[in-house]
């Protein structure tokens, strides 16, 4: 049966076909890239997206380690660590409307007895500074504030309570400098090798102890997993990995010896040293005006931080044991003494004559208080500190065959470079020279070039001179062990909780250098005939201390009108010296007066003895040193 021609319809033309087959191809494609990717995100990806959501949930909060402890020499804890609650901002759930942020810090000040504006700036040069981390809005909060902002959390958005181990300083001020202070790390801290594995908003060693030895004291933090709900609020422990504390730090330090020479320094700015001579190890080391560094574990306010630093108030946070450039006075006597002996201008025998004055160019240069020592050799010349003796070493060490004898000797003592303490901060000094001064002069930063008379002031430590008491202990030590100049150190060991030694630190000298052993010996009599024979600068100080010693006075005048600094060192015990002691006070006058009494107070502790101090002098001075001669403007001296 054939159907009509009407109901036949027209043949599909080959484009229109080619079109569909050509919808019907992608159209397959996309159903098998959605069945494909569909069946990767259930089959293959899972378990990925199982933990995801499962960490959605869950949230990983840090648990601090404690920092190891700072023990001295004998196991008494000098810096330990105690629990503290902070409260904290957390940058993410902070609100994102001004007016409500603002109203938030209103509440929290309220509660924390702060401004708005201290929270507000307070947190955002936090988040500034590391913006991924948590701001800190105030340390050691109370258990009642603790209590009220948990009971009424939906009120302080993004505020959380967290438990912190601050370090705490048993002895306040005793050694502050020495230890340092401890700090949130900073971005830039982050990107440095030395705190590989340190992460956002951990707490790392600023200055001090605490920085030099910071990957030992730092421990490891641990960790919890909490439950949240939707709202991420807390509904459950899931689990926790402990924290390991930091390692213990043993130091050389003698916390009674370091007690007693703050104290002893206490009336005046000032610094003291006990080094010992072969190994270097600082068993003391202070400085005047100290601070109280608990301050700087809750966080301290920036107008605080100012007067630490400000001199007027004596800049407490200034170590001047490593950090105090000063003329020395006389002490620097024994590096003229030195260059003069090993550069050959005179035997221990050589005999110059003091009239009294020494007249250089127009200038004359007198001795203190116009004092006349007649014909003398070293070894007198060192007892009664004689000015004019090494005035004329000076003004030979100037000349052309001699040129920068004395600077060339300090060098090799160690003055006017770092002594390589393991506390950062150390500041190199100054030992002026011609091509110093020179250099200044033509760039019109004084007003005339070197001249004889800058040598004759540097012959006994004054001028343009720069020396930390720690330069200066190492000098001594160095003449007193034979030619070995010391690095000084105050770490000793890593030790376990238990005091197990974990890993010993070996402290390297710096290098030696040659002393002829007679001259040597006869700058060491000078010395002790300087602390105990008829005449010496302080023989009556030392009067009936049954621990020998040798030492020099020093008195540095600093013109303007003020008050001379006044040095001592001694070495003790004489003839085989194990320690150096330094002590400077900045308005102390002559070196007998305070430096040298403060010098016995701190060898009676060290050796154990039982001791009332000096003598009252009849002449009402602690000694019978006078100053150094005043200091002559060198240029006069053409």
């Amino acid at each position: 049966m054939y159907l009509d021609s009407d109901r036949r319809g027209t043949a599909m033309s080959p484009g229109l076909a080619l079109r569909i087959a050509i919808l019907g191809g992608v159209a397959l494609v996309m159903f098998a890239i959605v069945f494909f990717r569909l069946w990767y995100l259930q089959v293959l990806s899972g378990d990925h997206y199982l933990a995801q959501a499962d960490n959605n949930r869950v949230r990983l909060i840090k648990t601090p380690a404690p920092r190891g402890k700072i023990v001295d020499r004998n196991g008494h804890t000098l810096v330990d660590n105690r629990n503290a609650q902070v409260v904290t901002i957390a940058p993410d759930k902070l609100p994102q409307n001004q007016a409500a942020k603002t109203q938030l810090y209103t509440r929290l000040g309220r509660v924390l007895h702060l401004t708005r504006r201290e929270i507000r700036t307070s947190v955002r040069d936090q988040l500034r500074a590391v913006p991924f981390s948590s701001a800190i809005v105030k340390t050691d909060v109370k258990p009642a504030v603790v209590a009220y902002l948990s009971e009424h959390q939906s009120s302080f958005p993004g505020v959380t309570v967290d438990k912190v181990w601050l370090r705490s300083y048993p002895y306040k001020t005793t050694a502050a400098h020495i230890f340092g202070t401890v700090g949130e790390v900073s971005e830039a801290q982050l990107k440095e090798r030395r705190n590989s594995g340190v992460a956002p908003g951990d707490r790392i060693g600023q200055s001090g102890i605490e920085a030099t030895y910071d990957r030992f004291l730092r421990g490891k933090n641990g960790a919890r997993r909490v439950l949240v709900d939707a709202s991420g609020d807390p509904r459950g422990k899931l689990g926790e990995v402990q924290s390991v504390p930091g390692h213990q730090l043993r130091l050389s330090l003698d916390l009674g010896v370091q007690k007693v020479g703050q104290q002893a320094i206490s009336g005046d700015q000032g610094a003291f040293v006990v080094m010992d001579i072969h190994t270097g190890s600082l068993v003391a080391l202070g400085s005047n005006p100290s601070f109280d560094p608990n301050s700087f574990s809750k966080g301290i306010k920036q107008k605080t931080l100012d007067s630490l630093y400000n001199p007027a108030n004596g800049a407490p946070l200034t170590d001047r044991a490593i950090q105090g450039g000063y003329p020395v006075g006389s002490t620097f006597k024994l590096i003229t003494a030195t260059a003069a002996l090993q550069g050959g201008l005179i035997t221990p025998s050589t005999t110059l004559y003091d009239p009294g004055y020494l007249k250089v160019g127009g200038v004359t240069f007198k001795n203190a208080e116009g004092a006349v020592h007649g014909a003398l050799a070293l070894h007198q010349a060192l007892t009664v500190s004689d000015d004019v003796f090494f005035y004329r070493l000076g003004l030979e060490a100037n000349s052309t065959g001699n040129g920068q004898l004395i600077q060339r000797w300090a060098a090799r003592y160690g003055l006017g470079h770092l002594t390589g303490i393991d506390v950062p901060g150390e500041q190199s000094g100054l030992i002026p020279s011609p091509a110093w001064r020179d250099r200044l002069y033509k760039k019109k930063l004084t007003d005339r070039p070197w001249t004889p008379g800058d040598n004759i002031n540097l012959s006994v430590g004054q001028g343009d001179v720069q020396v930390t008491p720690l330069q200066l202990a190492v000098a001594y030590a160095a003449l007193a062990n034979g030619g070995t100049v010391l690095r000084p150190h105050l770490g000793e060991r890593i030790e376990d909780a238990s005091g197990r030694v974990i890993q010993e630190f070996r402290t390297r000298a710096r290098r030696r250098i040659h002393l002829d052993p007679v001259n040597r010996q006869a700058i060491l009599d000078g010395l002790r005939s300087a602390a105990s024979a008829p005449g010496g600068t302080s023989t009556s100080v030392f009067k009936g201390f049954p621990i020998p010693i040798a030492g020099k006075t020093g008195t540095a005048e600093k013109g303007l009108g003020r008050k001379d600094q006044s040095w001592y060192v001694a070495l003790a015990p004489y003839p085989s010296p194990r320690y150096v002691v330094v002590v400077t006070a900045e308005h102390g006058g002559f070196g007998a007066d305070t430096a040298a009494p403060e010098v016995r107070k701190i060898l009676a502790k060290l050796f154990g003895v039982k001791d009332k101090g000096p003598p009252p002098n009849p002449n009402g001075s602690a000694g019978v040193a006078a100053p150094t001669a005043p200091i002559v403007p060198a240029g006069a001296t053409g």
